[in-house]
């Protein structure tokens, strides 16, 4: 299968409603019986983060479902929201079930790590009261914010968190998003011209970069709830494993540090010379990676 360009991604998406919003939804898969996997992408961007494997999860999916979370994308981006991990979570948990989905496997990466956090949480807690209606079969995690206190944000972010962040949001440009947003990928594999154009036309689709202060609230609710998201990762049965590249400067080596430290039987991929966009930046590394944490998974079981 060859990946889908971004033309067809958005002509081929689908949206349902939620709390009354349009959301952009992408699928695939094989069409049969098998395994669901659900992708969940990250700030500031979007399901199509994911079209340089798409094509390789489809092949082993039966279906492959990954949303433009609400302030995201294609999405709908409304001004006065209560934009929130949580929120983002529900989303998902409605389009699953909308879907008829029972079980799923989950493909993470930055602020949908923390999302996958939240959705293991809820997980132990259905779990504990013998509530199989929505069961998480494995989680992996790309490059993201799993610790607070490793976490290390661009200077634009903590900008975006002052009284100011409004006036940030707003005076943000292709030109400075591009300098923001190529400083986290690796010095060689840097996002083309053409890349760096449909990021940028994902962001500012329906205003979206003027939201940039809201959607990055997610930063102090990392720190407020982490017990609860940390000690998902640190008690659950459910295979965990992070691909990450090293070289990111906001979750790379030193988040990996961490996570070896806290979290039982660590199940880490490093890819050298890789940044914070591990599936953008070495697809192909990426998803064999992944289909071998699904191996290890199987023969685990």
């Amino acid at each position: 299968m060859i990946a889908p360009t971004f033309t067809d991604w958005r002509e081929t998406g689908q949206r349902f409603a939620y709390r009354g919003q349009p959301i952009f939804w992408q699928s695939g898969g094989d069409g049969g019986d098998g395994d669901v996997l659900l992708c969940i992408h990250g700030f500031p961007s979007a399901s199509w983060d994911w079209h340089k494997i798409w094509p390789g999860l489809c092949a082993r999916f039966a279906r492959v479902i990954a949303a433009d979370m609400i302030g995201f994308g294609w999405s709908a981006k409304p001004r006065n929201y209560p934009y929130s991990i949580f929120d983002q979570a529900d989303l998902h948990e409605i389009l699953l079930r909308e879907q008829g989905v029972r079980r799923f496997h989950i493909l993470a990466h930055d602020y949908g790590d923390t999302v996958a956090q939240e959705l293991l949480a809820r997980h132990q807690e259905r779990r504990a009261r013998g509530d199989a209606s929505l069961v998480i079969e494995s989680i992996c995690l790309l490059n993201g914010g799993l610790f607070p206190e490793t976490h290390r944000p661009r200077l634009v972010q903590k900008l975006l968190l002052t009284p100011f962040g409004a006036l940030i949001a707003a005076a943000m440009n292709p030109r400075s998003f591009s300098r923001s947003f190529t400083a986290v990928f690796g010095p060689q594999t840097q996002p083309s011209a053409q890349e760096l154009q449909q990021f940028w036309q994902l962001l500012e689709y329906n205003g979206g970069s003027r939201l940039m202060h809201r959607l990055i609230h997610y930063i102090p609710e990392r720190r407020a709830n982490r017990p609860r998201w940390v000690g998902a990762l640190q008690t659950t049965q459910v295979p965990l494993c992070t691909i990450n590249g090293p070289l990111d400067p906001v979750s790379g080596a030193h988040m990996v540090e961490r996570y070896r430290e806290l979290v039982p039987n660590a199940d880490v991929v490093s890819l050298p010379g890789i940044g914070h966009y591990p599936q953008v930046e070495a697809a192909a590394a990426v998803l064999q990676a992944y289909l071998d944490f699904l191996t290890r998974c199987a023969a685990h079981a």
